[in-house]
C-alpha cells in the first residue's frame, strides 16, 4: 500500500513524454507542470466498467466518480508496471492490463487550486470477481453499463472526472467502448 504520510514523487515530462525530472506529486499539481499518469478501466463479461469514487480524503477532485483506478508512475516504474500496482493497491484486483492509448490534458480544480496536467496512458482489463477496495483510496464502487454511465455523465457531468468523461469519448472514437 501507499504510504500516504510520504509523498510520492511524479516524473515530469514534456509533450513527446521526455523525462525532464522529478518532483514531489503536490508540488506539481501547485505548480500545473506537465507529468505521467496511468488510467485504468476494468470491464466485467457482461460488458460493464467498474468505477470508484475518489475519496473524501483526496486533496483535489474528492469525491468525484472516476474510471478504476489512476494514478502515477513512480521514477523507474514503466506505465504497465504503475497500472498493475495501483489496480491492486486501490480495489485489489490483478488481471492482465492492455495498453490502449496516450493523451495529454489539463484541468483546474476549484477547490483545492490544484492542476492536472498529465501524459496519460490508459489500459483496460477485464475481470469478474469481488472487489476489496482500499477505502484510503476510494469512497465506493459500482458496475455499471456505458449506457447508464453516459446518460449519468450527460446529466451530471460534474459529478465525474474530467480524465474520465476525455478517456471514454476517445474510446468511443476509436471504436473500443
Amino acid at each position: 500500500m501507499e504510504d500516504l504520510n510520504k509523498e510520492e514523487e511524479v516524473v515530469l515530462v514534456d509533450e513527446e513524454n521526455n523525462v525532464l525530472g522529478y518532483m514531489g506529486k503536490l508540488e506539481a499539481h501547485k505548480k500545473a507542470l506537465l507529468h505521467r499518469a496511468i488510467s485504468v478501466i476494468i470491464f466485467n463479461s457482461k460488458g460493464e466498467q467498474l468505477i470508484q469514487q475518489r475519496a473524501w480524503n483526496k486533496y483535489h477532485f474528492a469525491g468525484i466518480w472516476s474510471n478504476t483506478c489512476c494514478s502515477h508512475p513512480r521514477k523507474d516504474e514503466s506505465f504497465q508496471q504503475a497500472a498493475e500496482r495501483r489496480l491492486f493497491e486501490e480495489v485489489g484486483i490483478k488481471v492482465p492490463l492492455k495498453e490502449e492509448f496516450n493523451f495529454i490534458y489539463k484541468v483546474h480544480d476549484e477547490k483545492s487550486g490544484l492542476t492536472e496536467w498529465e501524459y496519460d496512458t490508459v489500459f483496460t482489463g477485464v475481470y469478474d470477481g469481488a472487489v476489496e477496495f482500499n477505502k484510503d483510496e476510494v469512497a465506493a464502487v459500482k458496475w455499471i453499463s456505458t449506457e447508464e454511465l453516459e446518460k449519468d455523465i450527460e446529466k451530471n457531468p460534474e459529478q465525474y472526472s474530467f480524465w474520465f468523461r476525455t478517456i471514454l469519448n476517445e474510446m468511443r472514437k476509436r471504436g473500443t467502448l
